[in-house]
C-alpha cells in the first residue's frame, strides 16, 4: 500500500492503493508504521506522494459503510493518531500533492509542514459539509492554523473544494507545479530545510507546530462520541450511501 523511496536524508512514502488512494484501517496502519520507520531508520525529513492525477481521494467510503459502530470507532482513533503522528513528528514532513486531494487527502496534508500541489484540474478541500458532516473541531483548528480563522471558517463551513491557483491564494498550498515536478520539488524543499542548524530548526519547529498538536491532545471521548454521532445521523448515512453506491458503480 506504500512505496518507500529514500532520497538520501529524505524518505518519500508514496501511497499506492489503486485506484485513488482511499483511505481505510489497513493504509491508515501502513502510514503510521512508514512513519515510525522514517524516524528509527535516521532520516532527516519524509515527503507524502501519490500517484500522477491522485494524491488520495480521502476515506474509503464504502469500505467505511460495512465496519461494525466499533470497528468504525477504531478507524476513528487510528485516523486522529495518524494525524497527531504528522503533526508532531520531530523531522519535517512535505506533502507532495501530485493530483486531487479532497476531504481526508487535505487532512493528510494539513498536518505536514509544507504544501505543493499539482497544477491542472485538481481538487482539494474539506468538503465534509457537502457529504452530510459536520468538520470535527480539531480539523477546523488545524485548517485555521494553516489559512486563519476567517478563511478556514469559509472554507469548512461552505465544503468548498479549491483548484489548485485559489488554494495558493488562500495559503491551503504553498506551492504549485507541473504535476512531474511536484515530487521533485517537495525533495528539494525538505533537503534544502536540512541544512539549517538541526537544532535550532528543530526546536523552532517544535514551537511553532506545537498548536497542531495541542489541537489532539484536547480530543477526548467525548469528541468521539460526537463524531461517531454524527456519522451515525440519518442525514450523513443516506448522503455517505449514495456516494458510496455511485463509487461502487464506477470501479464496474
Amino acid at each position: 500500500m506504500i512505496d518507500v523511496i529514500d532520497h538520501d536524508r529524505v524518505r518519500e512514502l508514496r501511497l499506492a492503493r489503486p485506484p485513488v488512494n482511499a483511505l481505510n484501517p489497513a493504509l491508515i496502519a501502513a502510514l503510521r508504521a512508514g512513519l515510525r520507520e522514517a524516524v528509527a531508520s535516521g532520516k532527516g525529513a519524509v515527503v507524502l506522494s501519490g500517484l500522477p492525477g491522485k494524491f488520495s481521494g480521502g476515506l474509503d467510503l464504502p469500505e467505511l459503510l460495512t465496519l461494525s459502530e466499533t470497528q468504525l470507532r477504531q478507524m476513528w482513533v487510528d485516523f486522529f493518531g495518524l494525524m497527531r503522528d504528522i503533526a508532531a513528528l520531530p523531522i519535517p514532513t512535505v506533502a507532495a500533492l501530485t493530483g486531487h486531494s479532497p476531504a481526508g487527502g487535505t487532512v493528510l496534508a494539513l498536518f505536514t509542514d509544507y504544501r505543493i500541489m499539482a497544477e491542472g484540474a485538481y481538487k482539494l478541500g474539506l468538503n465534509e459539509v457537502q457529504v452530510g458532516l459536520p468538520v470535527p473541531e480539531v480539523l477546523v483548528r488545524a485548517l485555521g492554523y494553516v489559512v486563519g480563522a476567517r478563511q478556514a471558517a469559509r472554507l469548512a463551513v461552505g465544503g468548498l473544494l479549491l483548484d489548485p491557483g485559489e488554494a495558493l491564494k488562500v495559503g491551503l498550498v504553498d506551492a504549485t507545479s507541473p504535476v512531474d515536478e511536484v515530487v521533485p520539488r517537495a525533495l528539494a524543499w525538505a533537503a534544502d530545510l536540512l541544512t539549517r542548524p538541526p537544532q535550532a530548526m528543530a526546536g523552532t519547529r517544535r514551537l511553532a507546530r506545537q498548536p497542531l498538536v495541542d489541537a489532539f491532545d484536547s480530543l477526548g471521548e467525548r469528541s468521539l462520541d460526537q463524531i461517531m454521532a454524527a456519522w451515525m445521523a440519518p442525514e450523513a448515512q443516506a448522503t455517505l450511501g449514495a456516494i458510496a453506491a455511485r463509487l461502487g458503480k464506477s470501479k464496474r
